[in-house]
C-alpha cells in the first residue's frame, strides 16, 4: 500500500486493514472509537515522496485518507486543527506539533492544498461539515473550538458550520510553523502571524515542478523549428540549435525568470507580465545567440504570449489571486496570446518562402 494512504476510515483506525502507513506509530481509544496516532517526525520515505511531489510524479496522487488523527496523547480538551489530505500540507502540520496534544481533523480536498481548495470548493463549508459529523467530534473532544488555516477562510461560512454543528471556527496562522506558539498563547494571534509569505525559497523550491510543466510544449516547437529549418535549407543541421534558443528562452523566462521576478513585476496580471518579461528577454537572448534580425518580428509574436502561458499556470502556487480573477483572467487574454502566436508562425511561414 502506498504510504501517504493510511488505513483510517473516517471514524478511527480499521482493525480489518492488515497495512497502514508508517507515519501512524498506533492508536488512540476515544468515545467516538480508536483513532489514529501519527508521528511528527518525517522519515526518508516522507521526504523521498515530498522530492517526487516536486517533480512533478505522482502529484495527484500524494493524499491521505481523510479523517481524524492524533499528535501526542490528545484529551477531551485538546485543539482540534482543521487541515487539507495534501500530503505535503499534512506534514508540513504534523512536523510543527511535536510535543504537543492535538487532534487534526483532515478534510478531503482530493489532494489539493489549502489555499487552492477553498477557491476550488473542496475545502468549504459542507466538507467540515460533513467531516466533523462523520468522525463524531462532538464525543471525542468536550469544547466546540475548530482551528482552521488562515488561508482556508474562502472556502468557510463560519455560521453555517457553527449553526450545522455547534462548533466554533477560528483562524490560526498562516503559517504553520507559528502553530506551536499560537497554542502556547492560548490560541492568540501575534502581529505578524496574519501576514502572507511568498519569499524566494518558497517560490525557488516550485521551479523544478513548473519546469517540468512548461517543458511539455518543448517537443511541440522542437518540431516546428526543425520543419521550417528543413524547409528552407532542405537539410537538419546544427543551426537548429541556435534557431531553438529563442524557444528556450520563452520556456526557461516562464517556468524560472519569472517566478524569482514575481514581486517585482509592475502588473497585476499573471499573463500581462509574462508578456512584458518574454518581450524583454527574448530579443536579447537571439540576437546574442546570433539569429537573423529579419526573424525577430515572428518570434516576437509567437514567443512572449509561450511565456506569458507557462507564468499564468504559477497562479495555482501563489496567494496573488484569487479564482474568479484567474477566470476573467484567461478568458480576456488567452485568446490574444493564441491570435499572436498563430500570426507568428504565419509570419515565419512567409518568410522562408
Amino acid at each position: 500500500m502506498n504510504d501517504s494512504i493510511g488505513p483510517a476510515s473516517c471514524r478511527g483506525l480499521s482493525d480489518t486493514v492488515p497495512f497502514q502507513p508508517a507515519w501512524i506509530t498506533g492508536s488512540i481509544r476515544t468515545h467516538a472509537g480508536r483513532i489514529p496516532v501519527i508521528s511528527t517526525r518525517l522519515t526518508r520515505r516522507d521526504r523521498l515522496g515530498a522530492i517526487r511531489v516536486c517533480l512533478g510524479i505522482g502529484r495527484m496522487r500524494y493524499a491521505v485518507l481523510p479523517g481524524l488523527y492524533a499528535a501526542g496523547r490528545p484529551g477531551p480538551s485538546s485543539p482540534v486543527l482543521v487541515t487539507a489530505n495534501y500530503k505535503l500540507t499534512f506534514d508540513r502540520l504534523r512536523v510543527r506539533l511535536d510535543g504537543i496534544d492535538a487532534w487534526i481533523l483532515v478534510l478531503d480536498t482530493q489532494g489539493i492544498n489549502v489555499w487552492c481548495a477553498a477557491g476550488k470548493g473542496t475545502f468549504g463549508t459542507e466538507e467540515l461539515v460533513r467531516k466533523i459529523q462523520d468522525v463524531g467530534l462532538d464525543r471525542v473532544v468536550g469544547h466546540r473550538i475548530l482551528v482552521l488555516p488562515q488561508l482556508g477562510a474562502p472556502g468557510v461560512a463560519a455560521h453555517d458550520v457553527r449553526r450545522e454543528t455547534g462548533f466554533r471556527v477560528e483562524y490560526g496562522p498562516v503559517d504553520a510553523k507559528d502553530i506551536p506558539r499560537y497554542l502556547a498563547d492560548g490560541c492568540r494571534v501575534r502581529p505578524g502571524m496574519r501576514r502572507v509569505r511568498f519569499p524566494l525559497k518558497d517560490r525557488l523550491a516550485l521551479i523544478p515542478l513548473e519546469l517540468i510543466q512548461a517543458f511539455k510544449f518543448v517537443p511541440i516547437f522542437l518540431i516546428w523549428v526543425i520543419a521550417l529549418r528543413f524547409i528552407r535549407d532542405h537539410r537538419i543541421s546544427g543551426e537548429i540549435i541556435k534557431d531553438f534558443i529563442p524557444y528556450l528562452t520563452a520556456f526557461l523566462g516562464g517556468s524560472v525568470l519569472f517566478q524569482i521576478l514575481l514581486p517585482w513585476l509592475p502588473f497585476r496580471s499573471f499573463l500581462l507580465n509574462g508578456w512584458l518579461l518574454g518581450m524583454a528577454v527574448i530579443p536579447a537572448v537571439s540576437l546574442a545567440a546570433g539569429v537573423e534580425r529579419s526573424f525577430l518580428p515572428s518570434l516576437l509574436l509567437m514567443l512572449p504570449p509561450v511565456t506569458a502561458y507557462i507564468a499564468f499556470n504559477f497562479t495555482g502556487a501563489t496567494t496573488y489571486t484569487s479564482l474568479s480573477g484567474v477566470r476573467k483572467e484567461l478568458a480576456r487574454g488567452l485568446p490574444a496570446l493564441i491570435l499572436s502566436v498563430v500570426a507568428g508562425m504565419v509570419l515565419q511561414i512567409v518568410m522562408i518562402r
